[in-house]
């Protein structure tokens, strides 16, 4: 029956990406007749219609939709499983799925794959940008950056700790030469705040340290708050208010003077940078590979 189960995952995904049959039968170099009943065996055994079969096309159901996402996994395994296996291959290539997050993977992790992708001509990099934790094992993917999260992931993830991103006061030199310099907390507080907004609608307050070194968040009123970092320094920069950012975000324009530095003694730790992976593929070439690549991350 095992045996069974992998004939048949071949004529379906096959099925699938060729829209028919006949075209199924011609990939597989079989009969569009065992193409069909492969399928409808499969079908059976499931329990499950996957495909809607008209004259023209085949259209996936939920179910069907479902299951050629395992099937793909399942093939992408096995061969990445014989990759691992052959001794002869040594040379990171193939396709490579690594997920970002989106203002931090434009500005640090983009610098680093250039080069990389320039030294492996033979890997197919696919990049993906969110927020968000991805979950590697259902999306597919091979390596992810991530800010934030605990490090109690599960055993079947390798983790990367590569420190914690630095919390800056800063506002546009126009600003402050207007509405004056904060000389200490509580004249900061005084000051029009420009905030992130989460997706909750909730705004992320202020991050201070307490004299022996805990974390203490402090809402604050504010001019305006806004759901994306990029959109949030652009305001700072208009002149707008003063805002609490990372370190690596602002570092090029308090650089270039289009940023200044406020109460720079006030600079506390915030999220952690890591790098993740599942732990069965920290052995693949490519996946070794672009974790030697990522380890030159830095947050701060």
């Amino acid at each position: 029956m095992h045996d069974q189960r992998l004939k048949d995952i071949l004529p379906f995904v096959a099925s699938v990406e060729c829209g028919s049959f006949t075209a199924a039968a011609e990939r597989l170099h079989v009969t569009g007749s065992a193409v069909s009943k492969s399928v409808s065996r499969l079908e059976t055994r499931l329990g499950s219609r996957l495909l809607e079969r008209t004259t023209r096309s085949l259209q996936l159901t939920d179910a069907g939709s479902a299951y050629y996402q395992t099937c793909l996994r399942i093939l992408e395994d096995l061969a990445e499983t014989e990759a691992v296996l052959a001794a002869q291959r040594t040379i990171p290539s193939g396709r490579l799925r690594l997920a970002v997050p989106n203002t931090y993977g434009r500005l640090n992790v983009m610098p680093l794959l250039m080069p990389f992708c320039q030294q492996h001509p033979e890997l197919a990099l696919s990049l993906s940008f969110s927020d968000r934790f991805v979950d590697l094992f259902d999306e597919g993917v091979d390596v992810a950056v991530r800010i934030g999260g605990a490090p109690d992931l599960p055993a079947s993830l390798g983790w990367r700790n590569m420190g914690r991103e630095q919390m800056q006061f800063c506002a546009a030199p126009a600003y402050l030469d207007r509405e004056g310099r904060p000389h200490n907390q509580a004249g900061l507080l005084n000051h029009r705040a420009i905030l992130y907004q989460r997706v909750d609608g909730s705004t992320k307050p202020w991050l201070f340290t307490t004299e022996d070194g805990q974390p203490n968040w402090r809402d604050v009123p504010y001019r305006m708050a806004l759901g994306d970092v990029d959109a949030q320094m652009q305001a700072v920069k208009a002149g707008l208010g003063i805002a609490q950012m990372p370190s690596w975000l602002i570092r090029q324009s308090v650089a270039v003077g289009e940023l200044e530095i406020v109460l720079p003694q006030l600079q506390p730790d915030g999220l952690t940078l890591s790098v993740v992976w599942p732990r069965r593929k920290q052995f693949l070439p490519k996946v070794d590979a672009l974790l030697s690549a990522l380890s030159g991350l830095v947050i701060r």
